[in-house]
């Protein structure tokens, strides 16, 4: 039976990580892995991680299995950063379940509006690729829109349209900040739009909240989601942990569900459980409850909230640096000093990426997305150059 599967394609990125490793040049600089680099180009473990773990290690009396909701401590314990500190829960009606990163979050989001009858999901592009992959293998029909227009904004015109053409029932996936992979987000005045007209067309939202903490700040990042909460009577909300507490391989995610109350959510919940048994049976423990452990106490918390500080306004450095640079050949990097995020795509053709690559050293994704991390105050003016001299 094997023998009748097609060959896939490698994953783009995976094969970019063996040439960027292959490659013996001194100078050369890594953009494409999404994962955060201080200044001298090392992905360190949060400290008030190590912390935690410290105490995991003296404290953890068992690993018996915790169930498929996983632990639910730590799903707690993050909703009054995503949702607010003033009724988190908004009264009963939203709560949630741990899953295996934000991937597994937003698979599991998926696939419960599915079950719940939703058909056609409407996403702006372009997006993470994952999104699309996990759409179209669960079987649903995906409707796009231009996210972000020539002006280097987001295209609040193409999402009206795309809101017009959606029918009850139909569902929305949008980034809640820091979107990836053009580092564009909707500014408050736009989710003020947009959060109305998501509960005037009965369209289920489906918000990904990969990156709190790492564009404008902890409550600012909230903001598109709380709002949009405000309007309408129900949302699917993938959270990670992966990035703003450094747990990329440990996998640490959750999903909320907000239902028009009580008693739906808790037939909602049911859904998921079930859903998450028959995928992964129960998510991996350690880097959750680590994460547990950090916002229950509050001196690691106001470390973690330091570290993260720390990352943000390496990124806004490095994005004010390439904004200072003005034009580098036919590139205009001025844009890149507005967004968010770790992601931004640059105007480059394949030949211009591949000539970077080759010649320079400097790897990227083929659509032109870089991780402004990779950069640092010692590699940016030969990036500046090389694009300019590539672009020129």
């Amino acid at each position: 039976m094997l023998s009748n599967l097609e060959q896939q394609p490698a994953d783009a990125l995976l094969a970019l990580i063996k040439l960027y490793a292959a490659d013996s040049r001194g100078d050369k600089i890594d953009l494409g892995v999404g994962v955060y680099r201080t200044d001298d180009g090392g992905t360190p473990v949060f400290g008030a991680i190590k912390a935690a773990e410290k105490k995991l290690l003296e404290t953890q009396d068992s690993k018996a299995y915790l169930g498929p909701e996983g632990d639910m401590g730590f799903v707690h314990a993050l909703m009054p950063f995503i949702f607010g500190k003033q009724d988190p829960s908004k009264g009963g009606r939203i709560d949630g379940m741990q899953a295996p990163g934000g991937t597994g979050a937003v698979r599991l989001a998926v696939a419960l509006a599915k079950k719940a009858g939703v058909k056609r999901v409407w996403m702006g592009t372009p997006s993470w690729p994952n999104h699309a992959q996990i759409l179209a293998d669960l079987g649903l029909e995906l409707k796009t829109f231009v996210h972000a227009n020539k002006a280097g904004l987001a295209d609040m015109d193409s999402l009206r349209t795309a809101l017009t053409l959606a029918e009850p029932g139909d569902a929305v996936l949008l980034h809640g900040c820091c979107h990836n992979p053009t580092g564009i987000d909707y500014t408050p005045a736009q989710w003020d739009e947009i959060a109305p007209l998501l509960a005037e067309k009965k369209i289920l939202p489906l918000l990904d909240l990969a990156y709190q903490g790492l564009g404008e700040g902890m409550e600012e990042d909230a903001y598109g989601v709380r709002r949009v909460l405000a309007e309408v009577p129900e949302a699917l909300i993938a959270y990670s942990c992966d990035k703003n507490f450094g747990l990329y391989r440990d996998r640490v995610g959750a999903l909320y569900v907000m239902a028009q109350d009580a008693d739906t959510l808790g037939r909602a919940l049911s859904n998921g459980h079930s859903l998450a048994r028959a995928a992964w049976s129960m998510p991996p423990d350690h880097g959750g409850a680590a994460v547990r452990l950090i916002l229950e106490d509050a001196d690691l918390t106001a470390m973690w909230l330091a570290e993260l500080d720390t990352m943000r306004t390496r990124m806004r450095q490095v994005r004010a640096r390439l904004a200072q640079a003005g034009q580098a050949g036919a590139v205009d990097l001025k844009p890149l000093g507005s967004q968010n995020g770790l992601f931004s795509i640059l105007p480059l053709n394949a030949d211009q990426i591949l000539a970077l690559r080759n010649d320079c050293g400097i790897y990227m994704a083929g659509s032109g997305r870089i991780n402004v991390a990779g950069l640092t105050m010692g590699n940016i003016d030969k990036f500046i150059a090389d694009v300019a001299k590539v672009s020129g």
